[in-house]
């Protein structure tokens, strides 16, 4: 079985909006909506896990009304301190419908434009793997500095690449690697594969795309309203 876990805890501050990002309205849904219903058209996709505060959760129900066709939705799970404890809350709720053996296809709902290509590369790829990771290849010149102010030497930019979500893992051994790493150093993680690399785990990369970026900021909000009148 393969589990979209959404997360939906963040709170947009960077907007300068009393509403969290993935829930203001652009075109004629929220932002989560659109995510929200491309994983519920996928034919791989067999149940959604949502992360969000308990004041949205009766809002995003009425909206799976239309984003949630195919009825995949399972659950709520409550956000943590940082995106890495809400992931694992979200872990924790899949754990009562799943098997330790099922992925977890980790996603932003801030993420709108997720593609059904990107979707089923992810869970196709992953087969046979602990984990999968969508990379961006670098494009510019890559150097290092070890006080922030002076060149320390230059990277090979052919042995680099820039992590992107979506990320796949396999529930049973990402969860342990994430329990792990409680109580204090889980706060420290910035990017959902942290915990697999640092466990070990086999974790496989393929391409990235560049159109599923993050609404984080005023500009990306706008980019993205533009692509939506676009169409």
């Amino acid at each position: 079985m393969n589990i979209a876990l959404i997360l939906s805890g963040g709170t947009g501050l960077r907007l300068g909006s009393d509403t969290p990002k993935q829930y203001l309205q652009v075109g004629t849904k929220p932002i989560i909506s659109y995510s929200i219903r491309t994983l519920s058209q996928h034919h791989l996709v067999d149940a959604i896990q949502i992360v969000a505060d308990s004041p949205w959760q009766e809002p995003i129900r009425q909206w799976l009304k239309e984003a949630d066709p195919e009825k995949k939705f399972k659950g709520f799970s409550l956000p943590g301190k940082n995106r890495q404890l809400s992931i694992l809350h979200g872990l924790e709720g899949i754990k009562k419908y799943a098997s330790s053996l099922d992925y977890v296809f980790i996603h932003d709902a801030a993420r709108p434009l997720l593609s059904e290509k990107q979707i089923t590369d992810c869970l196709s790829e992953v087969k046979g793997h602990d984990g999968l990771m969508p990379v961006l290849p670098m494009k510019d010149t890559v150097y290092s500095s070890r006080d922030g102010k002076t060149v320390s030497g230059l990277l090979n930019r052919s042995e680099i690449f820039a992590g992107q979500a979506p990320e796949v893992f396999r529930l049973g051994v990402y969860e342990a690697a994430n329990r792990a790493l409680l109580p204090d150093k889980i706060l420290t993680i910035n990017g959902s594969a942290e915990p697999a690399v640092m466990a070990g785990l086999d974790v496989v990369m393929i391409p990235g795309d560049e159109g599923n970026f993050k609404i984080t900021t005023k500009a990306d909000l706008e980019r993205f309203r533009s692509l939506m009148h676009d169409e």
